[in-house]
């Protein structure tokens, strides 16, 4: 990754800085979103903008959503560093201010992104799908009344700490799940967490502390299309272990299928739908990727 876009120039990354007395560097005051492009254009960018935009909001940091311009900065990012397309981060960092918590809103944020080479996942990958690590690193309550997608991840860095002291989770991919401190189903590191029992869609509840994830968003609408009922609510390591299905979301990986339960309980491995993605997932899969605007899906 040669270039990064620093306050809307193409910069070399060795050379890209922001200021020490930035409040994101300082408090991990500021957002950023995380999603990639189908064929160059950022999937699903207007829902990532609207989310950066409630949250600059609640934050007191200026900011003006700029779908057309962020397009093109995006576009020049990718051709600097020679990709047809990209994982991509755009952060929103809270911008200089005093040592000490401000008592007004922000003035001049600090706008970065980030362009790289997305991660090789044939569609093997999501026929086979991947394990699922429980781990003890407990979710963390949000700051605010919902989880903002802040530069303050320092939970999810020790869960990933955690995730890679077990071998088989290593050696398998796994991703790793986290439980609320009441024990509640909560989300993967960087993922949110669905199931399916019987024919109906269960994902965690907001209150849970979860990320409102824009992928989750998304497929959540798309269970409402195919007629596939959900329910949202608190729900255990019990409720995963006899589902039929289990996926997980995130705009990079799409939907990938959750095949095997490791560490349920410790020591204990549970396979999931023989080993392969369920028929109920791969229906959501396939139209996900339609509202994402992957253009190869077949109809």
């Amino acid at each position: 990754m040669k270039y990064v876009m620093l306050n809307g120039q193409l910069t070399e990354t060795t050379k890209a800085a922001i200021p020490v007395m930035d409040h994101g560097f300082l408090y991990g005051m500021g957002l950023f979103e995380t999603f990639r492009t189908y064929g160059g254009k950022p999937s699903l960018l207007s829902r990532h903008l609207q989310r950066l935009s409630e949250g600059c909001k609640d934050l007191g940091i200026p900011f003006r959503a700029e779908e057309h311009k962020l397009e093109m900065l995006i576009r020049e990012l990718r051709e600097a560093n020679g990709l047809s397309d990209g994982y991509i981060r755009y952060t929103v960092s809270a911008g200089e201010e005093i040592l000490g918590l401000p008592s007004a809103d922000y003035r001049e944020p600090s706008h970065l992104i980030f362009a790289k080479e997305l991660p090789v996942l044939n569609e093997a990958w999501y026929i086979k799908g991947k394990p699922l690590q429980l781990l003890k690193t407990i979710r963390n309550t949000p700051e605010g009344l919902v989880r903002y997608k802040s530069l303050h991840y320092m939970n999810n860095i020790l869960a990933k700490r955690e995730l890679i002291q077990y071998k088989q989770a290593v050696e398998s991919q796994a991703e790793g799940l986290m439980l609320t401190k009441e024990g509640h189903l909560a989300e993967g590191i960087v993922s949110n967490l669905f199931f399916i029992a019987k024919g109906v869609l269960y994902t965690p509840e907001i209150s849970t502390g979860i990320l409102p994830g824009i992928t989750r968003e998304v497929v959540l609408e798309a269970a409402s299309d195919l007629g596939i009922p959900v329910v949202k609510g608190l729900f255990t390591t019990q409720h995963l272990s006899q589902a039929d299905e289990i996926f997980m979301t995130s705009s990079i990986q799409e939907l990938i299928p959750i095949t095997a339960l490791l560490g349920f309980p410790e020591g204990e491995v549970i396979q999931v739908q023989d080993g392969i993605m369920g028929p109920n997932t791969r229906r959501l899969l396939d139209l996900y990727r339609k509202k994402a605007g992957r253009d190869d899906v077949e109809t």
